[in-house]
């Protein structure tokens, strides 16, 4: 069966990036093959992962860059060498400009640790997110996969998946039981809606 050529984009620990290597494993995801693995750290862990899956990897390093836009074409340029038709934000902390997102219009994807537009765009990231919900009092978070565009958590909505807020919830304990119940769960499903529906587009195409 033809699969989506995707490549996952990474910054820290992919914990991200692991569930999905699993939902490939598992056969959960049937529509996309990740053929490479690009991080801005070279220190990432997520490398690791990747390589103990037998995934290729590669890394572009902001300050080797002149600028952002050639931090974005040294990425353009491995991917059009990898043949990538679908990209997936697990964790990557750079934002990426308009050129390159309308390039990839519809085929870049990424999850936000809140239910958008709550908690989201410049400067939530991470812990800052959590810490956010905390300090407002919310019940009710989760996490949100959506299409990625010029505006940072602007791009259509994808999933969401709710997650309670419980009394005694630290940012760090909060942020967990999002990865765990929410991001961890939905990811994996939205990839799968992704690809399938870029391979229909393919065949229709073709």
């Amino acid at each position: 069966m033809e699969k989506v050529k995707t490549a996952v984009f990474v910054s820290g620990g992919g914990t991200n990036l692991q569930a999905i290597i699993d939902a490939c494993g598992k056969g959960e995801i049937k529509s996309a093959r990740i053929a490479l693995v690009l991080s801005d750290n070279v220190g990432a862990f997520a490398l690791r992962r990747a390589e103990s899956a037998g995934i290729a990897t590669a890394v572009v390093a902001k300050k080797e860059c002149s600028d952002k836009a050639d931090f974005e074409r040294k990425i353009l340029k491995i991917l059009r060498e990898n043949e990538i038709e679908f990209i997936v934000l697990a964790g990557f902390m750079s934002i990426l400009g308009a050129e390159f997102t309308q390039r990839y219009a519809g085929r870049i994807i990424n999850v936000h640790p809140s239910l958008i537009p709550s908690f989201c765009g410049e400067g939530f990231y991470g812990l800052r997110v959590h810490k956010a919900a905390l300090a407002r009092g919310v019940k009710v978070t989760g996490a949100t996969v959506h299409f990625v565009n010029e505006i940072t958590d602007g791009g259509e909505i994808i999933m969401q998946k709710a997650v309670n807020v419980e009394e005694n919830d630290t940012p760090e304990s909060l942020q967990q039981r999002v990865m765990r119940e929410a991001e961890w769960v939905i990811f994996p499903l939205a990839v799968e809606k992704v690809a399938s529906e870029l391979l229909a587009k393919k065949t229709i195409n073709a």
